[in-house]
């Protein structure tokens, strides 16, 4: 059933805000059903300062803005397990190597790369829409992303047998639950053109491959991979919307 509760245990443990000391984290699992609401908080933090800061600086700036903000909220949650998933797959060679490597909380080349391109590719994409798209792109971007980490934790086991900072929230929602859930993950696009809904095909195939790929290398996924499954759902996100605007 949803809970307050849960809801403040997900914003303490996806954000940066202060919540009560109080909470059950025994309930942290049953969090993760906010996850899509938690992208609420996320794209509208951002999507405000976009706005606000549009007002005194040029489009591009503003952008990067925005991008701080929504990291400085998150801690980088989403963007750190990216990171690591780059270094694990691109320099692991089997199952352990690959888990110890995205454990290690130092980030290697592949990481440090990929984070810093991920990040370019986000800015460039969000920079060339039109002045009045990014706050709603963000919005709906941060929301519809977080939907398809839980499809993940769905559809394959967790990979790990050893405790880790993600291993207490670990969730295996039923199809009701992934489908109550993809509401308020859908509910950011009515801002936004209607052709815009299309773009959830291209970022269901890439989460299909996605956990093809680290089910076939380490037989599930880790908090890592969820994190990296989120990050380039949204830059899908973003890629199909700039495509709109190009082609429309």
């Amino acid at each position: 059933m949803p809970s307050l509760h849960d809801f403040l245990l997900a914003v303490g443990f996806y954000t940066r805000l202060p919540c009560p000391a109080t909470l059950d984290y025994q309930r942290l699992p049953f969090a993760c059903a906010y996850l899509p609401l938690i992208g609420w908080l996320v794209g509208g933090f951002s999507a405000s300062v976009f706005w606000v800061a549009l007002q005194i600086w040029p489009q591009d700036i503003a952008i990067v803005i925005a991008l701080i903000a929504g990291i400085l909220l998150t801690g980088a949650f989403h963007e750190d397990g990216f990171a690591d998933v780059c270094d694990g797959f691109g320099g692991g060679y089997d199952k352990q190597r690959i888990l110890d490597i995205m454990k290690d909380s130092h980030i290697g080349v592949y990481g440090a790369l990929g984070l810093l391109l991920l990040l370019l590719l986000k800015f460039k994409l969000l920079a060339g829409l039109p002045a009045q798209v990014p706050a709603s792109a963000l919005l709906a971007g941060h929301s519809v992303s977080r939907w398809f980490p839980l499809y993940l934790m769905f559809r394959y086991d967790y990979a790990r047998t050893q405790p880790s900072k993600s291993s207490g929230a670990v969730f295996k929602p039923d199809a009701k639950t992934l489908a109550l859930v993809g509401i308020p993950a859908l509910l950011p696009f009515a801002l936004l053109p209607p052709q815009a809904l299309i773009s959830l095909i291209p970022m269901m195939l890439i989460t299909l491959g996605l956990g093809r790929y680290f089910h076939r290398h380490i037989g599930g996924y880790t908090g890592d991979c969820l994190g990296a499954g989120q990050q380039v759902a949204e830059v899908v996100f973003y890629l199909f919307l700039s495509a709109i605007w190009t082609w429309s």
